[in-house]
């Protein structure tokens, strides 16, 4: 409770085990909300428990399998009754599956479809009714570079981050008057584990196409995101707010 005796707000993060999906667990949680980060297994969610226990936020992991319906249901339930349902939603969760069209089986497709933007209907609709009966609620899905520009060897990875977009303004447009803001941040390359994996010359040649001339850190995702769900962003929403050192200008 806070002390004005009203109950903390809480903040969904999906993807909160590392890189941005951590960052932005913590940031939200340095903010006074009370997060609730999720993982793919109990390890993982434990493990989320533990580095918000360590840094002081309060919040626990959970355990969620974006692309399961069943999953979503069970822990929206689990919030329900403790009375936690989201006020803030970070739709963070993702896959890739990378190939070639002429060599991207059906599977790798929906696979990527299914986890990165059906997932996101999913959590949305899940939550949006309890935000419009309190009036007020954040939306923020974290989409890529790559659904604006494109990439070869991801267009199941662009197409679902592309729909994300459509999907937001949509509902941005619907849930307006309710006080409920719907945005998206797109993060360029950002120093997280799936950049430091890439060789050194290919780090080096991405560098050199940044007119800031460094990869972001995932804190600065993080800090967006905080405004975003923040009260002094409430007229914004329906926006996809590009985070890239200046590589793509929208």
């Amino acid at each position: 409770m806070t002390a004005q005796g009203q109950r903390a707000k809480t903040a969904l993060v999906t993807g909160a085990s590392r890189g941005i999906g951590r960052a932005i667990a913590l940031e939200l949680g340095r903010a006074g909300l009370e997060v609730v980060g999720t993982a793919t297994a109990d390890d993982g969610a434990r493990a989320i428990t533990g580095f918000l226990e360590g840094e002081g936020v309060r919040g626990h992991g959970a355990v969620l399998r974006a692309e399961q319906a069943d999953s979503v249901a069970a822990l929206l339930g689990s919030l329900a009754e403790q009375d936690k349902m989201p006020d803030v939603l970070v739709n963070n969760a993702g896959i890739t599956r990378d190939s070639l069209l002429l060599r991207m089986s059906d599977e790798d497709w929906q696979a990527v479809i299914n986890t990165d933007l059906t997932s996101v209907f999913r959590l949305s609709k899940a939550c949006v009714r309890a935000m419009m009966k309190k009036k007020w609620g954040r939306i923020i899905s974290i989409t890529s570079l790559t659904g604006a520009a494109g990439n070869p060897g991801q267009a199941n990875y662009a197409a679902a981050k592309a729909g994300i977009t459509g999907f937001s303004k949509s509902l941005a447009k619907e849930l307006g008057t309710r006080n409920i803001t719907v945005n998206c941040v797109a993060p360029g390359f950002i120093d997280t584990d799936m950049v430091r994996a890439l060789p050194e010359k290919y780090r080096d040649e991405i560098v050199r196409t940044i007119p800031a001339a460094r990869f972001g850190e995932a804190r600065e995702v993080a800090e967006l995101v905080r405004f975003l769900a923040s009260g002094a962003a409430a007229y914004i929403t329906g926006e996809t707010v590009h985070i890239n050192g200046g590589l793509y200008m929208a």
